[in-house]
């Protein structure tokens, strides 16, 4: 049976709009063209519009009595004629159900029918609970998470806020720290620290690390180097210690400029019999420009010739500062040859991992970093990355950086095959469309549509920022002018030693109160690879004087896009620097006085402008110009010109002794006999 909605309306002392916006808000369907309802639905009505308080309840139980029906008829209809076994047709009814779950974790909003679908709780039940506490919903309403998460409680089912990551845009950039996002601290847990392994080639770099994961990779390699990046684990005291040997600084720098960080502690390995070297200064130079702490491994004790005291009084010349001399560097003499003081070099990292509080969230999708990629001949495109944040499984769907594809094959340095891999763990993982950089980040996704066009968008940012990567000096003056970075970092390589203490002391008098130069590294020799791959992890300027730069670097200076200055004066290269400097200054806000006027009268005064007629008395006014408000000799208030009108003609300009009229604005109005002293402010580039 229906019920005409205008007997209805009369009925209930109400109205017709009134009753279909109730029926709206129920998103209960009715006739509009002969405004009927069932009758069920206009019983609902009744109560609905004569509910008190206290009967809310039964309201509830009704509608969501109703709403079953509803759901219901809508589900036979969708089988009705694809099973003529009655049987079978509810069979399949309850196939489509979902089944309800435990745990959920949903964003800040969520639809109930989009809550109903992921928790298994039907949608009319939910409604009626919302009812219960004065919530007036439909099946389309949004609700908070905190709402969701009180009326889910009643039904058993524990909602949780979802990690919040970054942008396809922070993907696109490749921005580590936006795509991990934030965890709830209550899902965090340590992990083990990332140790990268740093220092002179022979120094016994590589040797240490065989000696502390106890496997000879030094023997298979040529000349004793490594050839790609190692990346494996090893206990100590029942704790992981995720170890990365790198193939030289550049593999260290490359992923710090594209926004990965992944080393927790540099362990900078230096010979006792040899001292510090010229690479060994890098490596220092790079950890510091890192932000990361630094432990050196006093290597090579066992030899006859060993000073750990002079190479610790090195160190101490580049601000390595020895603990038992009173600084904050931890320093461990060790022998990688008979394994003397390699307990206590593990036993150090524990500790200043554990001061750090390492921790990130293993429950939820992973998030790593690519630290060597390469071709395979038996799985093609391979990645070893390091897990971030997050557990990869085998089956997972990623995209990394502009490749994508299905985790199919996941192991360890050592070929052991894996199923998972929680945070701060190494894998080399295979299944890719193509190989990635050095310094891309994995993230998993849903599906392989959008793990593709994730890979595209890259692909097509990194096509146009190789277009448009070249920048110029007066880039960088614009680029920091404008932003709030207060120092010029500088790497330096000169023709021979005494030629950088020229230079060095010429900078040190190009000073001013808001800027300052930081040469962050220096070297004698030409400029190298490495240079440049500082100089843009760095935002720095690569300065030569005198020296050369090897045509087969002119690709990666473009790559990377960073400014290389080489001069053969050092006049030049000073005033050069002074120039880029100049941009570097904040601008100073400097107030001109314009002129003054009296107003004489005013015509029209409306919400927020008044036209007002003024008499010159000196000066100049300017469309546009500020003005402050005189009242008896006492400013009261500020305000501006709109516009300037001479006669029934608008002009940019008046002078002394002429009468005008002018739209006002400003924070009080005008009165006759009022003096509007204009000015306008002006930035001035300060000058070194």
């Amino acid at each position: 049976m229906v019920v005409n909605i205008k007997d209805l309306a009369v009925k209930l002392d109400s109205s017709v709009e009134e009753i279909t916006k109730v029926l709206n808000e129920l998103d209960f369907g009715y006739d509009k063209e002969n405004l009927q309802v069932d009758d069920d639905i206009a019983e609902l009505i009744e109560d609905e519009l004569g509910t008190t308080k206290s009967d809310v309840d039964v309201v509830a139980g009704k509608v969501e009595e109703s709403l079953e029906r509803e759901i219901v008829k809508s589900q036979r209809k969708k089988t009705a004629g694809k099973d003529s076994n009655k049987n079978q047709s509810k069979a399949k009814d309850v196939a489509t159900l979902p089944t309800k779950v435990d745990k959920l974790e949903i964003g800040d909003v969520i639809s109930v029918k989009e809550l109903a679908e992921k928790t298994g709780v039907n949608a009319a039940r939910i409604i009626g609970e919302l009812m219960k506490n004065g919530i007036i919903a439909n099946i389309n309403q949004q609700l908070d998470i905190e709402t969701a998460t009180v009326i889910m409680a009643e039904f058993g089912v524990e909602l949780k806020r979802m990690n919040t990551t970054g942008t396809t845009d922070d993907f696109i950039e490749q921005n580590l720290s936006a795509i991990a996002g934030d965890d709830d601290v209550a899902d965090l847990i340590t992990r083990p620290p990332i140790i990268t392994v740093m220092g002179h080639v022979d120094h016994g770099k590589t040797k240490l690390l065989d000696t502390i994961r106890s496997a000879n990779v030094v023997d298979g390699e040529s000349g004793g180097i490594t050839q790609h990046i190692g990346a494996y684990q090893v206990e100590k005291n029942g704790k992981l210690i995720t170890f990365l040997d790198t193939p030289g600084h550049e593999a260290f720098t490359e992923m710090r400029s594209r926004g990965a960080k992944v080393t927790d502690i540099a362990i900078l390995v230096v010979s006792a019999a040899e001292g510090v070297k010229p690479t060994t200064i890098e490596a220092i130079n790079h950890a510091k420009e890192a932000g990361v702490p630094i432990i050196v491994a006093v290597n090579k004790i066992d030899l006859p010739a060993a000073n750990p005291d002079k190479v610790k009084a090195e160190l101490a010349e580049y601000g390595l500062q020895p603990e038992e001399w009173g600084g904050d560097t931890i320093m461990v003499s060790v022998s990688a040859l008979t394994g003397e003081g390699i307990d206590t070099l593990l036993d150090m990292i524990l500790l200043v991992a554990e001061v750090q509080n390492l921790k990130a969230n293993p429950s939820r999708k992973a998030v790593g970093t690519v630290i060597e990629t390469h071709l395979d001949p038996g799985f093609g495109p391979v990645a070893t990355v390091i897990i971030n944040t997050g557990t990869l499984n085998i089956g997972d769907t990623v995209v990394v950086g502009d490749a994508y594809g299905k985790i199919k094959v996941m192991m360890n340095h050592a070929k052991k095959k894996y199923k998972n891999a929680p945070p701060s763990t190494p894998v080399l993982i295979a299944g890719l469309s193509k190989s990635p950089q050095t310094g891309d980040i994995l993230q998993v996704l849903e599906d392989e549509k959008t793990a593709r066009d994730y890979a595209l968008h890259v692909a097509t940012f990194r096509n146009d920022q190789r277009i448009t990567s070249a920048t110029t000096m007066v880039d960088l003056a614009q680029k920091i002018k404008t932003g709030e970075m207060q120092v010029l970092k500088v790497i330096l390589k000169t023709d021979t030693k005494g030629s950088f203490e020229a230079i060095k002391q010429s900078l040190e008098k190009v000073h001013h109160d808001e800027v300052m130069i930081k040469i962050i590294h220096s070297g004698v020799g030409n400029i190298k690879e490495s240079d440049i791959a500082m100089a843009s992890a760095s935002d720095a300027i690569l300065l030569g004087f005198h020296v050369e730069i090897p045509q087969q670097l002119e690709k990666s200076i473009e790559r990377y896009g960073v400014i290389v200055k080489n001069y053969k004066i050092i006049y030049d290269l000073i005033e050069d620097t002074k120039k880029l400097l100049s941009g570097l200054l904040t601008p100073e806000i400097v107030v001109v006085e314009l002129g003054k006027a009296e107003v004489r009268q005013v015509f029209l005064t409306k919400k927020k402008e008044m036209i007002v007629g003024l008499k010159l008395t000196n000066g100049i006014l300017q469309k546009g110009c500020k003005v402050r408000v005189l009242r008896k000799g006492e400013v009261v208030g500020e305000g501006r010109i709109i516009t300037l009108q001479r006669i029934d003609k608008q002009v940019d300009e008046m002078k002394a002794e002429n009468e005008c009229g002018i739209k006002y604005t400003g924070s009080i109005p005008v009165e006759e006999g009022d003096i509007l002293e204009a000015y306008k402010t002006e930035e001035r580039q300060k000058t070194l």
